[in-house]
């Protein structure tokens, strides 16, 4: 965890953004403080933003309520440091989706797959992230082919992979899709070593594999 002093300058930083009118901040600030949420990034950037909203963020993006249990957190961190440092571990990764058309990129995930926005940027968006559980997908708009011809066909060249819990919940998800017309490039199977795969394929062309234990 970084020290508080550094903390403090970060929070100023984030002020300073505001008062400059940087809509990457305004993505961020919607995204963590609950005042701001249902906003655009113009109405976040015209808000009142004072140095105690931009500590609350820091905070949040931390994994604390508040500015004051972050401190705490810092201050219990600091005094049980030891001369042992454990090897970094990575918790979660985040696959980015590049897409030709942003509104319809999220229409299907959120109606057709039941992921949910949890923020845009850029008036119009450009860049956003969706949620389904545990699962996080970035998304991103560019106007031009990303692939050669059909080789993400041809060499399964996948998107994102996402773990489903049990044999059960997948034939579910699966089915759930299949309802919901998704287009499958790859339907339900077992795999050799047991598990059962499926594999979507948005309107994008990006292939998403969505895998669970055999049980």
């Amino acid at each position: 965890m970084p020290n508080l002093e550094n903390l403090r300058k970060q929070a100023k930083l984030y002020l300073r953004w505001h008062r400059d009118g940087r809509y990457p901040v305004a993505a961020q600030i919607r995204a963590a403080l609950p005042h701001f949420r249902g906003l655009t990034d113009r109405e976040v950037l015209q808000q009142s933003f004072k140095l105690a909203d931009a500590q609350e963020l820091v905070a949040r993006q931390a994994g604390f309520e508040s500015w004051q249990a972050l401190k705490a957190g810092v201050q219990a961190v600091t005094e049980k440091v030891s001369t042992a440092i454990a090897t970094p571990a990575l918790h979660a990764a985040e696959p980015s989706l590049f897409i030709a058309d942003f509104e319809t990129a999220c229409a299907f995930y959120t109606d057709k797959l039941g992921f949910e926005i949890v923020f845009t940027y850029g008036e119009p968006p450009f860049y956003g992230q969706i949620r389904r559980g545990q699962a996080l997908l970035n998304l991103r708009l560019i106007r031009r082919a990303v692939f050669v011809d059909d080789i993400r066909e041809r060499e399964e060249l996948l998107a994102a992979s996402m773990t489903v819990g049990s044999a059960a919940e997948t034939r579910t998800l699966f089915a759930e899709f299949q309802a919901a017309g998704v287009d499958f490039f790859r339907p339900l199977k077992q795999e050799p070593w047991g598990a059962r795969t499926f594999i979507v394929r948005d309107p994008d062309g990006n292939l998403l594999l969505f895998a669970g234990t055999a049980t």
